[in-house]
């Protein structure tokens, strides 16, 4: 089941050493076109309702003071902010320095951010007790390193919590596919100025894992005890895992 899991990633999300580079290069590109108006347009998109699941994500959390957590390709920061008003330390990791100047400019007091990718956290072993990842695993170039490296950076009964898109209800797919490959890039193209960046964005949404293969991909990274609950019907959906 595991090793199935983990081939199954590969062979989505899997790159070769070329088009791994390629596919950085071109997922950076991305969100440095839309950094400026990322959050604004998450919130046209979704009609408002990511807040809604982010702050599910950080109830789910419960962070404590004295904890240390990160938040993987944590953009701008928002989830981190949220976090970190609870009394934590919150380091925000991302590729993207134009994300993350958004995020810096805000002074968010309890926040750091660092410049790094998941497949290759700049982190020691076993130094973090929660990690985040919130809309960005499906942007990884090789989403089962990018879960091994989440489980090693995390301290042992430490928690690993992913938001992600998934697979909504039969019933609701067909409004949601409409509102996905049609509404979306206009909107990007309107406000954010970046039709095919948010073109890219439904692609990424549309070739990832279903709820079931995203928990065997996690259970196979090393994770135990791993569980998910869906939010919206299945739109998104938020997976947790401990080592």
């Amino acid at each position: 089941m595991p090793e199935n899991a983990t081939e199954k990633l590969s062979q989505s999300f899997g790159f070769s050493e070329v088009e791994s580079s390629e596919r950085e290069e071109k997922i950076r590109a991305v969100f440095e076109a839309v950094a400026p108006r990322y959050d604004l347009m998450n919130d046209v998109m979704s009609f408002g309702i990511h807040r809604l699941w982010k702050r599910r994500l950080v109830r789910e959390v419960s962070p404590e003071p004295q904890q240390m957590i990160v938040d993987l390709a944590g953009g701008t920061g928002d989830i981190a902010q949220q976090m970190a008003a609870k009394g934590c330390r919150v380091l925000v990791i991302d590729p993207s320095e134009g994300m993350m100047a958004e995020g810096a400019a805000r002074h968010l007091s309890n926040v750091e951010f660092r410049v790094g990718a998941g497949e290759a956290i700049p982190l020691e072993d076993a130094s973090v007790d929660r990690l985040t990842i919130s809309f960005g695993i499906r942007n990884t170039t090789d989403m089962a390193q990018t879960l091994r490296e989440i489980h090693r950076v995390l301290k042992p009964g430490g928690r690993f919590y992913c938001l992600e898109f998934s697979r909504p209800a039969w019933w609701l797919k067909p409004f949601y596919d409409f509102h996905s490959f049609y509404i979306i890039p206009r909107l990007g193209a309107w406000i954010a100025k970046a039709p095919i960046a948010y073109t890219y964005l439904v692609e990424s949404i549309r070739r990832f894992p279903d709820q079931e293969e995203m928990k065997g991909g996690i259970e196979a990274a090393g994770f135990h005890s791993v569980r998910y609950h869906n939010l919206s019907f299945g739109i998104a959906c938020i997976h947790i895992g401990e080592k």
